[in-house]
């Protein structure tokens, strides 16, 4: 059975209204990295930091003057493979990094993640990074899509959504995006013919189907889904991303 997705002329307005009521600092890094491909940095110590950037966000408000936000602001940034190598306890390390800097919630269960993660990466030789240093050359949703929901399989605290945000944070995804509470609000309100809400998204199945329906409007709206995703996301934050916060 296949579905067949109308997409009317108003449903490509209200995309295009979206992005152009949020051309900001946060819009233009996302085309630069993601579409134009610019200052991708795919290394030990890039995949560690949005490692923590995504079981942050996946617990708490990620804002650009929250308090995760900035934390991931933090030059030079406290958690590094130099640090992470020579600590006794991967585990401890995170859980204290994370409280000096004033990160409190859900700390135990980051680390933990965290921990595991990194115990897998090392464990594997860091072919992860080959792995990604292939996304960043394709340019298609197969292949992105592949490589999400298989990190999505692989890494404890991840998920459909966080497998995305991984991949979309480091440049390297155009079409599949990380589906939050934000993204379906805006889907509800911009009139989704299935009313959606977060909790189901973590199958993978019922993921598929709604990122699907955003790529199809994108794609006769005639733009990237990594930009939509930048314009609702930041839609929800009042004008406050600027050049000096844009850290996603």
């Amino acid at each position: 059975m296949n579905i067949n997705w109308n997409i009317s002329q108003a449903d490509i307005d209200k995309v295009k209204k979206v992005l152009t009521d949020n051309q900001n600092a946060f819009l233009r890094a996302r085309q630069l990295r993601n579409v134009e491909k610019q200052n991708i940095v795919i290394d030990k110590d890039s995949i560690v930091k949005i490692m923590i950037m995504c079981l942050l966000t996946s617990q708490q408000r990620s804002g650009p003057n929250s308090t995760v936000g900035q934390f991931l602001r933090l030059d030079p940034f406290p958690i590094t493979i130099e640090k992470l190598t020579t600590a006794s306890n991967v585990e401890e390390f995170i859980k204290g990094t994370l409280r000096q800097n004033g990160l409190t919630r859900y700390v135990n269960r980051i680390g933990s993640f965290f921990a595991s993660n990194y115990r897998q990466i090392v464990n594997r030789n860091w072919n992860i990074i080959k792995e990604l240093e292939k996304l960043k050359i394709a340019d298609s949703k197969s292949d992105e899509r592949k490589v999400a929901d298989n990190l999505a399989n692989d890494f404890d605290g991840f998920g459909p959504k966080q497998a995305r945000n991984f991949l979309q944070a480091l440049g390297l995804t155009k079409y599949e995006i990380p589906i939050d509470s934000r993204i379906t609000t805006w889907l509800n309100d911009f009139g989704f013919p299935v009313a959606l809400t977060s909790s189901p998204l973590g199958d993978k199945g019922y993921y598929h189907f709604v990122s699907d329906g955003i790529q199809e409007l994108c794609e006769k709206a005639d733009v990237y889904p990594c930009l939509l995703d930048a314009a609702i996301f930041s839609s929800f934050d009042n004008g406050e991303w600027k050049e000096e916060n844009t850290v996603f």
